[in-house]
C-alpha cells in the first residue's frame, strides 16, 4: 500500500476528527461568513504527483479553495431555491459516504429497502397514496425528465408502438401542454427527442401563473383525441402559484393525456393546515417532481420521482444484463432511474424525517413562510420597493419601485451581494425586471429577514 494512504488508514479515526472539526468550524462561521461571492479569479494548480495525505491536502483546500465558498448552507442564502442541511440530513450524508452502498438492487445490502421505507415517508408526507411508488434521482431536472419519460412511453401505449423499442419517431409529433413550466421542462424535452419546441404554452389566469384550466381544456379538445402530456405547476419559481390540480386531473374524463405535476419545492406546502390545499389533487397525478436539498434541508443532491405507472417506468429504463437480473415484478432501482449505479441519497433523507419527523419540517415550512411574508410585508410599506405578486408561501418577487431596467436590477443585486449579508437572484416576471428572495433554509429566523431588508435598504 501506497505510504500515505497506509498512513491515513492507520489514522482514519484521527483524520476524521480533523475533517468534522474542520466542518464544524465552517458552519459555526455561517453567521458571520460572506453570504456570496464573485467567480473565482485565482489559477488552477497542476496534478500533484506525490501526493500530500488527507491533513496536507486539507491544508491546500482551506487556502486556495475554502475562501471563495459561499454561505449558501445558511440562513440568508435567499437565491434560487436553495435549503441548507440541517444537522441529521447532515449526519446521514457523511454515513452515506461512509457506507458507500450501491442502492441499485437489494443484492447482498439492506440500502434498497431503507430507500423503498424513505419514498413510502414521502409520499405519505405529500399526500400521495398507494398507487404511486418512487426512486430518488439527483435534482428536480432528473426528476422532471423521468415523469415526462414514462408519460412518452404512455403516449406510445395510447398510439399502439414501443418507445423504447422504436424510438420517439414512432409517436409522431408530440403535444406537451403547460401553463408556466419551468426550464427544466424544455431541457427535459430535449433530452427525450421529444424536442422543446413541442411544448405549448397555454395561456394563465389574469395576474396569475396558474393555468387557466378553461383554456386548456380547449387545447386539449384541438388536439381531437390525439393523447397529450400536461405538465401542472405546485409551486412556480417567481411567486409560488399553484395550478388547480384537482380541476385539471379532472379534465381526463374528457381528453387523454398523461398529467405531470412540477412539484419540485410548492409540494412541501401539504405539510402546513393553512397551505395544504393548494396540493389538493397532487394524488391524481401520474408522475409527481420534489426536490428535497430544498424545503426537506437535505444536502445536495437529492429529489425524488413519483409515478402511477411503474410498469411504464421500468419499459423505459431496465437494464437487459444477466448479471444483474431482469426488473421482475419488483424491480430494483436500476431499472427504475437513469442510473444503473446510486448513491444511497435516500439515507440523509431517512436520517432527517426519522430526526425530526412531519411536525418538525411542518415547523420549518411555516417559520420559512413567515419570513418570507415579514419581508414582504417590508417592502410593500417602502417606496422604494413594489411587490410584483403576493407572498403565496416562500418567495418574495419584488423590484424597485423606479424605473426597474435590467441593468438598475443587476446592479442591485451585486451591491446586496457585496454587502455579505445576503444573496438574492434576479428574474424576469410579467415583462419586468426583478428580484426574488426565497426562504427555505431550516435556519433562518426572523432577524435574519429583517437583516436582508437592511441590505436592501442600505
Amino acid at each position: 500500500m501506497h505510504p500515505l494512504l497506509a498512513d491515513d488508514l492507520a489514522r482514519l479515526p484521527e483524520v476524521l476528527g480533523v475533517a468534522r472539526d474542520h466542518a464544524a468550524r465552517f458552519l459555526g462561521g455561517l453567521d458571520g461568513r460572506v453570504v456570496a461571492r464573485g467567480p473565482w479569479r485565482g489559477e488552477a494548480a497542476p496534478l500533484p504527483v506525490a501526493g500530500a495525505g488527507f491533513e496536507g491536502a486539507l491544508a491546500e483546500f482551506a487556502a486556495r479553495w475554502e475562501p471563495g465558498l459561499s454561505a449558501s448552507a445558511g440562513p440568508r442564502y435567499l437565491g434560487f431555491v436553495t435549503g441548507g442541511a440541517t444537522p441529521a440530513g447532515l449526519a446521514g450524508d457523511w454515513l452515506t459516504a461512509a457506507y458507500d452502498q450501491n442502492g441499485s438492487s437489494t443484492v447482498g445490502s439492506s440500502a434498497a429497502a431503507l430507500e423503498k421505507e424513505t419514498v413510502r415517508w414521502l409520499g405519505e408526507l405529500f399526500g400521495l397514496g398507494d398507487a404511486h411508488s418512487g426512486a430518488f434521482v439527483s435534482g428536480a431536472t432528473m426528476s422532471n425528465t423521468v415523469g415526462l419519460a414514462i408519460g412518452r412511453e404512455w403516449l406510445g401505449e395510447r398510439l399502439g408502438v414501443s418507445v423504447t423499442d422504436a424510438g420517439v419517431a414512432a409517436l409522431g409529433p408530440v403535444e406537451v401542454l403547460s401553463g408556466t413550466p419551468h426550464s427544466s421542462i424544455g431541457k427535459a424535452l430535449s433530452l427525450l427527442g421529444i424536442g422543446r419546441d413541442r411544448l405549448r404554452t397555454v395561456p394563465t389566469l389574469p395576474g396569475r401563473e396558474a393555468v387557466d384550466v378553461d383554456r386548456l381544456a380547449d387545447a386539449l379538445a384541438a388536439l381531437d383525441g390525439r393523447p397529450a402530456i400536461v405538465v401542472a405547476n405546485a409551486g412556480t419559481v417567481n411567486t409560488v402559484d399553484f395550478d388547480d390540480l384537482a380541476a385539471i386531473a379532472a379534465l381526463r374524463e374528457r381528453f387523454p393525456f398523461w398529467l405531470h405535476v412540477d412539484a419540485a419545492f410548492g409540494g412541501f406546502a401539504a405539510l402546513s393546515p393553512e397551505h395544504a390545499a393548494l396540493t389538493a389533487g397532487l394524488a391524481a397525478a401520474d408522475s409527481v417532481c420534489v426536490d428535497l436539498h430544498k424545503w426537506l434541508n437535505v444536502p445536495y443532491d437529492a429529489a425524488v420521482q413519483f409515478t402511477r405507472r411503474r410498469d411504464l417506468q421500468t419499459a423505459v429504463f431496465h437494464n437487459a444484463s444477466p448479471y444483474l437480473g431482469g426488473p421482475g415484478g419488483d424491480p430494483d432501482f436500476l431499472h427504475l432511474t437513469p442510473e444503473n449505479s446510486r448513491r444511497l441519497r435516500a439515507l440523509a433523507a431517512w436520517f432527517a424525517l426519522a430526526a425530526y419527523g412531519a411536525d418538525g419540517h411542518r415547523e420549518i415550512v411555516e417559520r420559512t413562510v413567515r419570513c418570507a411574508r415579514r419581508l414582504g410585508d417590508a417592502l410593500e410599506a417602502r417606496p422604494e420597493f413594489r411587490l410584483l405578486a403576493p407572498v403565496r408561501l416562500n418567495v418574495v418577487c419584488f423590484t424597485r419601485a423606479d424605473d426597474p431596467t435590467p441593468a438598475r436590477i443587476t446592479a442591485l443585486a451585486d451591491r446586496v451581494t457585496a454587502t455579505g449579508e445576503a444573496f438574492l437572484t434576479p428574474t424576469v416576471y410579467a415583462g419586468v425586471p426583478a428580484l426574488r428572495a426565497a426562504f427555505s433554509n431550516w435556519r433562518t429566523t426572523e432577524e435574519d429577514t429583517d437583516r436582508v431588508l437592511r441590505a436592501l435598504l442600505a
